[in-house]
C-alpha cells in the first residue's frame, strides 16, 4: 500500500532546496496538504481510513481481479505550466473516481517547459548551446516587442457553441491581425531554423504556432493564448544559475503536485513516459522521474541502461511485490500478473519517443530504446501494451487519402503534407476522430517492425496530437491516439478533452475495450475563464463508441427488467382489445 512515505518524507527532497528559491516557503506550504493527502491509504481499513481505488495497489502488485478485469487509465498532454489549470485536475480526479483504475499511465508532455514559468533555464532543443539559447530569447523578445507595437491581438474566445458557425471569420482575423509579427518571427527563425522548418514549423514546437498558407482547416491559424502569454513573457538572455534549476525544480514539484493530488489522494499507482515538451523547462528526464518519484504510487524505477534484463523491483511505490525492467528515463516495462500471481499476463511497457530531429520535426526513440522493445518479449513472457508519446508513421494507415475537397479532410504532416486524409472507416473503431495531421517523425526508425516481427505486442497508444483521438488496426497491432486532457494548450473544445480507459479481459487479455472519458460527461462545463480558441469544428459528428466501460450492471439489468414488463404490458392490453 502506499503511505511508506509520510508527508514529511516527501517534502525532504522540497524542503532542502528553500534557501536557493525565492518562494520555497509558500511552494511547500502549498504542497504540504496534498502531499500529506497520501498518507490517508497508509494504514488502510486498519487506521479506519479509505481503501486505494486500485484493486493491484491493495495486492501490493499490477495483477487482474477476481472478477477477470483490469484496467488502465492513459492521461496523456497536460502540457501547463506551474500553476496546473483547475479543469485539469478535476477531470483527472473525476476519471480516476469513474473509472477506479488499477494504473495511471502518463504518455508525455505533463510539463509545458515553455511555460514562462520555466524562461530562465528554458532550451528549445537539446543539442542547444548558450549562444543558440541566447539567440532564440533575443528573437522572442525581439517578435513579441514588435507584436507589442503593433497592437496585434488574436486571443479570441471561440465559445465551443459559436466556433462552428464564426470558424471562417476569425481565422481570418487572426491571419490579418499577426501578419506583422509573423513577418518579423520569420527574420528570426531564419537564423536559429533550417530551410525545412521555415518552410513548416512543428505544430508542437515551443515558438508559437504558425500554419502554413496552404493549410486545409483554416480555424487551426488561431494561436494558443496560454503558449503566447509565455513567450511574450520570457526576456532571459543570461546564462541559467544554479539559483536558477533550482527554482525550476521547486516550480515543476509543484505542478506535479497538483496534477498527481487526485491520484496520490485515490491511492493508484502510476507510471510516466516524456514528451517534446517536458524537458524543454531546463531538467533532463532524470532529474524529472526523481521529482516524481518523491510521490507515492510512482513505479518509474530508476533506469540503468547498461542491464535492462535485470529484474527490479521499486519499494518505494508502495507496490512491494511489483517487478519491472528498465532501460532507461522513460523506458521500461511492468509486467501484470494474473490473479494467482503465478503467470504474467500482459505487459504495460513505455519508451521515451524522443523530441525532435536535427535535420526537422520530431525525433524517434534511441538505439537502446529500440533494442529494449525487441529485448521485453522474452523478458517478460507475453504480449504487451505500449505507451509513448510520439506516433509512429504506421498510423497514417488509418487514413484514407483524399482530395483536398472532401469533406472534413485534414492535411498530413511534413513528410505526409502533399495530401489530404479522412478516418478510414473501414480500420477505425466507432467514436475515432481526426482534428490535425498526424505528427509523426519524418522517416521510420524501424519501431513498427520491431513491434511486429517480436510478435510481442498487441497495441501502441500516443499522445501528442491534442485533437486527434482515434482507435485502428494495422498488420494486427491495435494503433490509437488520445487527445489532451490538460486546458493549459490547444485542443478539442472543453467538452471533448479526455482521458482514456482500457479494460482487460483475463479470457482474451490481447484484445482490450477501450473509451474515451470526456470532460464533457464527467465534469460538465469548465470554470476557467480562459479562452479556448481551438475548436472542433471540422470533425464530423461520429456514431458513438461502441462500449460504455463505465456502464454499471446493475443499471443494465434494471433497464432491462423494466423494458421486458413494457413488453408484457404492452402485450396483455392487445391480448385484451383483442377480446
Amino acid at each position: 500500500m502506499f503511505g511508506k512515505k509520510s508527508a514529511k518524507n516527501l517534502n525532504s527532497g522540497t524542503n532542502s532546496n528553500k534557501g536557493n528559491s525565492a518562494n520555497g516557503n509558500s511552494i511547500n506550504e502549498r504542497n504540504a496538504g496534498k502531499n500529506s493527502a497520501a498518507g490517508a491509504y497508509s494504514q488502510g481499513s486498519a487506521a479506519g481510513e479509505k481503501l486505494s481505488l486500485s484493486v493491484s495497489a491493495r495486492c501490493g502488485r499490477l495483477k487482474f481481479h477476481k472478477s477477470g478485469k483490469f484496467r488502465i487509465l492513459q492521461l496523456a498532454d497536460i502540457q501547463d505550466g506551474a500553476d496546473v489549470s483547475k479543469d485539469t485536475i478535476n477531470l483527472i480526479a473525476a476519471a480516476c473516481d469513474a473509472a477506479k483504475p488499477d494504473i495511471v499511465v502518463f504518455t508525455g508532455d505533463q510539463i509545458a517547459g515553455y511555460a514562462s514559468d520555466y524562461a530562465a533555464t528554458y532550451r528549445a532543443r537539446r543539442w542547444e548551446g548558450e549562444t543558440e539559447t541566447v539567440a532564440r530569447n533575443v528573437g522572442i523578445w525581439v517578435e513579441n516587442s514588435l507584436r507589442a507595437v503593433s497592437g496585434a491581438n488574436d486571443s479570441s474566445d471561440l465559445s465551443e457553441s459559436g466556433s462552428s458557425s464564426n470558424n471562417s471569420a476569425s481565422s481570418a482575423n487572426s491571419s490579418s491581425a499577426n501578419s506583422s509579427s509573423a513577418n518579423s518571427s520569420s527574420v528570426y527563425l531564419s537564423s536559429t531554423e533550417n530551410s525545412d522548418e521555415k518552410q513548416q514549423n512543428e505544430k508542437h514546437s515551443a515558438e508559437p504556432e504558425q500554419i502554413s498558407k496552404t493549410q486545409i482547416s483554416k480555424n487551426q491559424t488561431s494561436k494558443n493564448p496560454a503558449e503566447k502569454k509565455s513567450f511574450g513573457m520570457r526576456k532571459s538572455r543570461r546564462k541559467p544559475t544554479a539559483s536558477d534549476f533550482a527554482q525550476t525544480r521547486e516550480l515543476v514539484r509543484k505542478s506535479i503536485s497538483e496534477f498527481l493530488a487526485p491520484i496520490v489522494e485515490r491511492g493508484i499507482p502510476f507510471a510516466v513516459t516524456h514528451g517534446n515538451h517536458d524537458f524543454q523547462c531546463g531538467l533532463s528526464n532524470a532529474e524529472l522521474e526523481a521529482i516524481y518519484r518523491e510521490f507515492p504510487g510512482c513505479l518509474n524505477p530508476e533506469a540503468i541502461a547498461a542491464n535492462p534484463a535485470a529484474q527490479r523491483h521499486v519499494p518505494a511505490s508502495g507496490m512491494q511485490a511489483q517487478t519491472v525492467y528498465a532501460c532507461e528515463p522513460g523506458s521500461f516495462v511492468l509486467p501484470v500478473c494474473d490473479v494467482d500471481e503465478k503467470k504474467n499476463v500482459i505487459g504495460i511497457a513505455l519508451v521515451d519517443s524522443g523530441d525532435y530531429a536535427r535535420e526537422g520535426g520530431y525525433g524517434v526513440p534511441d538505439r537502446q530504446a529500440l533494442d529494449f522493445l525487441r529485448a521485453i518479449p522474452q523478458l517478460i513472457g507475453v504480449k504487451s501494451i505500449l505507451f509513448q508519446h510520439i506516433p509512429m508513421p504506421q498510423n497514417y494507415r488509418l487514413l484514407r487519402k483524399v482530395s483536398h475537397l472532401t469533406a472534413n479532410a485534414i492535411q498530413g504532416y511534413r513528410a505526409f503534407d502533399d495530401g489530404c486524409y479522412v478516418l478510414d472507416e473501414d480500420v477505425v473503431q466507432p467514436g475515432s476522430y481526426l482534428g490535425e495531421g498526424i505528427s509523426c517523425p519524418d522517416t521510420d526508425c524501424g519501431e513498427f517492425d520491431i513491434l511486429k516481427e517480436s510478435d510481442g505486442y498487441f497495441a501502441v497508444f500516443t499522445g501528442h496530437d491534442h485533437r486527434n483521438g482515434y482507435v485502428g488496426t494495422a498488420d494486427g497491432i491495435m494503433l490509437g491516439t488520445t487527445p489532451t486532457c490538460g486546458f493549459g494548450s490547444y485542443g478539442p473544445v472543453p467538452s471533448k478533452r479526455a482521458v482514456r480507459l482500457f479494460e482487460f479481459d483475463i479470457r482474451h487479455p490481447y484484445e482490450p475495450r477501450t473509451q474515451l472519458l470526456t470532460f464533457g460527461r464527467l465534469v460538465g462545463k469548465p470554470k476557467s475563464a480562459a479562452a479556448y480558441t481551438f475548436a472542433m469544428s471540422r470533425i464530423p459528428v461520429s456514431k458513438g463508441e461502441a462500449v460504455d466501460l463505465l456502464r454499471k450492471p446493475k443499471v443494465s439489468v434494471t433497464l432491462g427488467t423494466v423494458a421486458a414488463a413494457v413488453v408484457w404490458l404492452v402485450s396483455a392490453i392487445k391480448g385484451r382489445k383483442r377480446k
